[in-house]
């Protein structure tokens, strides 16, 4: 008997016959898939076509084809002397690159710019390639010792003065504006009815905290008195300072660290002397370049390199105090950075400029470059530590709490788990982070620096080269320049993203 349920359908006619697959591979292919797959393609590819011949093409005339190569003024740039249509001045690129590349750094002392460039680079590119080893010494080299060397190198100048004299300077002037402080908040707490016992107190304990602090400076004011008037070359103490602090971390490091503290030192020792005896730091050094004096590309490079270097560890540490259980942390992080975030980067080179001197003790100078430099890092750290702050969001509550069941501390947990995780999501928005800062700088005009588009429109001034070219020249040239930085960073974290997220591809 049938149970009623219908049976298997059968298929009375066969399939009909699939199209063949559309060929993916070949050039005609590739063409075919990426560029013409359908009419909306089609469409796009044909309008982008367009666009690039309205706006490549002339470029391409304006820049190679109709452009003047060889001359010694202006009449090699206008058009009736080619005898075509007007194209690129490139003899005003010749004649000023000098400018745009050291601004008004003496020429006879270029030399030592190149020299740090070059040395910049032999450091730099190895750091950059994964596969090389010794990361850690390379590393050590263009983070720590290569800025003082660069810096030496193109401001000249020796060590007389330069450690303990200005060290203790710092120190001691410091130390007194707190004592400073201490006085009036006690001095106000006299005269104050309601708060007054407070105020006397806090100041009390801001004037002990100074004596304490001043009570600790008196072997570095005595060693400072004594090389002053003894006559011992001033790079000394700076030997001094060396060899104590590698002498704790001798002492610290214990019997399985110190062969290699050990090491360290003497290598150390090494190169300090080796880089004052080749460079005649204690004898007074190079001559001395003013700040003032760079210009171009090499201070586009000064100032945007400090600035991407400086500003990653303030906005680790701002990110890390956002997210602190500590309310007084918690607070300050994030009034640094909505107060910093908040202002514009002019406002801010304004105030680095003219008002940072007035927080500075009394009697220490600060360089109208440093002051730049301290400016720019803070603000861009500031966006920074929010880029930072959303990588570590992405990171699971488990990941810690499972390296704090292993019996990692606070500070190895972050270092170690969540740090590392929390980068490596956020690679694109850092590095975005280093274009803009990058192209920023060229805001330093604004406060008598001169920067590589600084340099170029003070050579503009020179009627030698007055064309109507020259000026669309000058910035195809300086656009040039800074496309070619922006997209090699570009380039270089995409082959980081990659790298590091190798372990996810399927």
């Amino acid at each position: 008997m049938s149970s009623g349920k219908p049976g298997p359908f059968l298929r009375q006619q066969m399939v009909l016959e699939r199209p063949p697959p559309v060929k993916t591979t070949g050039f005609s292919g590739i063409l075919r898939a990426r560029l013409f797959g359908s009419v909306t393609n089609t469409l796009i590819t044909i309008i982008c076509a367009l666009l690039i011949w309205v706006c490549l093409i002339p470029a391409i005339r304006f820049l190679l084809v109709d452009a003047a190569w060889t001359g010694g003024d202006r009449q090699a740039c206008l058009a009736e002397n080619v005898g075509r249509m007007m194209g690129a001045c490139w003899p005003f690129i010749q004649s000023k690159i000098g400018q745009l590349v050291y601004g008004f750094y003496p020429e006879p002392y270029r030399w030592r710019a190149n020299l740090t460039f070059i040395l910049a680079a032999a450091l730099l590119l190895p750091l950059l390639m994964p596969k090389l080893p010794a990361k850690g010494l390379n590393a050590t080299l263009f983070f720590l010792a290569f800025p003082f060397v660069a810096y030496f190198l193109l401001h000249g100048g020796g060590l007389d003065g330069f450690a303990v004299t200005w060290s203790t300077a710092w120190l001691t002037g410091l130390n007194d504006s707190i004592g400073g402080v201490g006085q009036r908040l006690a001095t106000a707490g006299e005269v104050t009815a309601l708060v007054g016992p407070i105020l006397f107190l806090a100041g009390k304990l801001i004037l002990l905290i100074s004596f304490a602090i001043s009570y600790l400076l008196r072997p570095l004011v005595w060693l400072r008195d004594l090389i002053q008037t003894s006559g011992i070359p001033a790079w000394t103490d700076l030997v001094l300072t060396a060899v104590l602090v590698s002498a704790v971390m001798f002492v610290l490091g214990g019997r399985s660290h110190a062969r290699r503290f050990l090491i360290v030192s003497l290598v150390t020792f090494a190169g300090i002397g080796l880089v004052i005896a080749i460079m005649g730091l204690d004898r007074g050094g190079l001559p001395a370049v003013d700040t003032r004096l760079w210009g171009g590309l090499l201070l586009t490079l000064v100032v945007s390199v400090t600035g991407i270097v400086v500003s990653m560890p303030v906005g680790i540490v701002l990110a890390l105090g956002r997210r602190s259980a500590l309310p007084l942390i918690r607070i300050f992080s994030v009034a640094f950075i909505e107060i910093w975030r908040g202002v514009p980067l002019i406002t801010v080179l304004f105030l680095a400029s003219y008002m940072l001197p007035l927080f500075v003790p009394t009697g220490f100078t600060m360089d109208g470059l440093m002051r730049v430099l301290i400016g720019i890092s803070l603000f861009a750290g500031a966006y920074q530590a929010e880029v930072i702050r959303g990588g570590l969001q992405a990171i699971p509550r488990g990941q810690a709490e499972a390296a704090h069941a292993l019996g990692l501390s606070w500070w190895k947990t972050n270092a170690l788990v969540v740090l590392p995780q929390a980068l490596r999501h956020v690679i694109p928005g850092i590095v975005n982070s280093f274009i803009g800062m990058f192209k920023d700088t060229s805001l330093v005009s604004i406060v008598a620096l001169f920067d590589l588009l600084g340099s170029l429109r003070a050579s503009f001034s020179d009627p030698l080269w007055a064309t109507p070219s020259t000026v669309f020249t000058g910035f195809a040239f300086t656009g040039l320049i800074y496309f070619g930085f922006c997209f090699g960073m570009s380039r270089y974290s995409l082959f980081t993203e990659k790298r590091l997220n190798a372990h996810r591809r399927t």
